[in-house]
């Protein structure tokens, strides 16, 4: 990736205050189709048995409009996708990859030693 400084990417008049833009390298059909891929099977994977997918069959059961239910079930999977997309947009812009890596780990291991946590006490 290359970077540019340009006059919409700074938030003061100062001119040393600039910060420079990731410009997004030119993608092949191949490779946006790779990325279409693997976000789809990660969603997909991740969201099958998951409490979302529970609660939207037990809703479906329930109301025995099977069309409604998927109908809004998929609205807001796109909407929280949609949040997902633009937050890491703007983190991409503001946040370093390795300051995300190493946020991300943080995290995981903090959420890790609390749910061993919670085993250990029952």
């Amino acid at each position: 990736m290359t970077a540019i400084l340009t006059p919409e990417t700074y938030r003061s008049t100062a001119p040393a205050e600039l910060t420079e833009v990731a410009i997004a390298p030119e993608l092949t059909f191949k490779q946006e189709l790779q990325i279409f891929t693997s976000t789809f099977f990660a969603v997909f994977l991740a969201e099958l048995g998951d409490k979302t997918q529970v609660t939207t069959l037990l809703i479906s059961a329930q109301s025995q409009t099977p069309a409604i239910v998927f109908l809004g079930a998929s609205v807001a999977l796109i909407g929280t996708s949609l949040v997902g997309v633009l937050v890491g947009r703007w983190l991409s812009r503001h946040v370093s990859v390795k300051t995300l890596e190493t946020a991300t780990g943080v995290i995981l291991l903090l959420i890790a030693a609390m749910l061993v946590w919670d085993v250990v006490q029952l």
